[in-house]
């Protein structure tokens, strides 16, 4: 058979490798990382879907899990323990604080959410267990943008792990761990793979000892991502800078849109001049905005679900970051296991709609909303 030289990875869709004797299986225990036994263990195509999120994260070393929650359960059971305390930032996607407040509560972690006012005023919140502070490097879904060397000032001061999700920013716009983050985490599901077709998560560490943990936990508890959606988002990760560049010019045209028009009464998206943060975001963005944004008509479900209906182009679909632009809806989708309390503390009403704007004609995307606004 002649040598082969492919110039994109193969898929090795294959649930277990074969050694050729005794010496060699040592070799695999005494060489991480210089051969391959066991797929749940690792995988080249996994490892190469790591290693390039890696380098564009500027980390140590990463490991991608099955999806963007694994990728989370991972970073937290990597640094905490039974009996340890957990903060998050209180506007965080609902899935997380799920996580957080419905599950690991179960396995002896204590968790606080710490209001928005005190994010870079940690001492309050800070109790002698305390071992990390979970945020996002821009919320989901009102686009607060997070100053992540400044609460990295905090954490290190009270000698806690920072973990950063930069989902929303990607690393194109954002760099957590060049910030004072000791771990960053995606959803690869969203931005890094770009196309809908995947489900996977990473985790990014800037330190030895948290990489040898994160990888103990993904092979431990079975995190472990296929071979073939492996391939498959390190195939999506190639197009990311491209692609991104697209969605955020996008998302600043959309949003300037929809900031004018008459039936939307206020506009997320930190490009706009009026964001409080937008100087902030510029800054960490290196000049890019992202391509999410949050909008709001009136507070009635009807309204909402004749803008739905309206919509022509722009489907329903509670996802985000694909090539194709879409709607999520953040009180029936991802915050729906906060109570209407919560929500409405952080203005997560009946009228807010999040859009994932995609990397379309800009022109498409105005003309579709501007027809369904005018059903509304």
């Amino acid at each position: 058979m002649p040598h082969i030289h492919p110039k994109t990875t193969p898929i090795y869709q294959t649930s277990v490798f074969a050694f050729e004797d005794l010496n060699a299986l040592e070799l695999y225990f005494s060489e991480p990382g210089q051969s391959y036994m066991y797929t749940r263990y690792g995988n080249p195509n996994a490892d190469e879907l790591a290693q390039e999120v890696n380098k564009l994260e500027k980390g140590i070393g990463a490991v991608v899990t099955s999806s963007g929650m694994s990728a989370i359960l991972a970073a937290i059971l990597a640094v905490c323990k039974a009996g340890d305390h957990v903060l998050y930032a209180e506007e965080i996607y609902g899935g997380s604080s799920s996580l957080l407040v419905q599950e690991l509560t179960r396995m002896g972690l204590d968790v606080s959410a710490v209001p928005t006012a005190d994010t870079y005023n940690l001492q309050a919140h800070v109790k002698p267990n305390t071992c990390m502070m979970l945020a996002e490097t821009m919320s989901n879904p009102l686009l607060l943008v997070l100053d992540i060397k400044q609460l990295a000032q905090q954490t290190k001061q009270h000698n806690l792990k920072l973990v950063i999700d930069n989902t929303f920013a990607s690393p194109i716009l954002t760099q957590p761990l060049l910030l004072g983050a000791d771990i960053v985490i995606h959803s690869v599901t969203k931005y890094l793979s770009g196309h809908s077709d995947v489900t996977a998560g990473v985790v990014v560490s800037a330190q030895p000892e948290d990489l040898k943990r994160v990888k103990q936990v993904m092979m431990v508890y079975g995190l472990n991502l296929s071979p073939f959606e492996s391939w498959l988002a390190a195939r999506g990760l190639k197009t990311l800078r491209v692609r991104m560049r697209q969605h955020c010019s996008n998302a600043l045209t959309v949003a300037r849109y929809l900031a004018q028009h008459p039936k939307v009464e206020k506009v997320w998206y930190p490009g706009l001049e009026q964001h409080p943060q937008h100087e902030l975001a510029r800054e960490q963005g290196q000049g890019l905005f992202g391509g999410m944004l949050s909008f709001k008509i009136k507070d009635d479900t009807a309204a909402v679900n004749a803008l739905m209906q309206a919509l022509e182009h722009i489907p329903f679909a509670p996802s985000l970051a694909g090539v194709t632009t879409s709607l999520s809806y953040p009180v029936g989708t991802s915050h729906r296991s906060l109570s209407e309390a919560q929500r409405q503390k952080i203005g997560i009403t009946a009228g807010v709609i999040r859009l994932s704007v995609g990397i379309e004609e800009p022109e498409e995307l105005l003309a579709d909303l501007e027809q369904a606004l005018a059903a509304v």
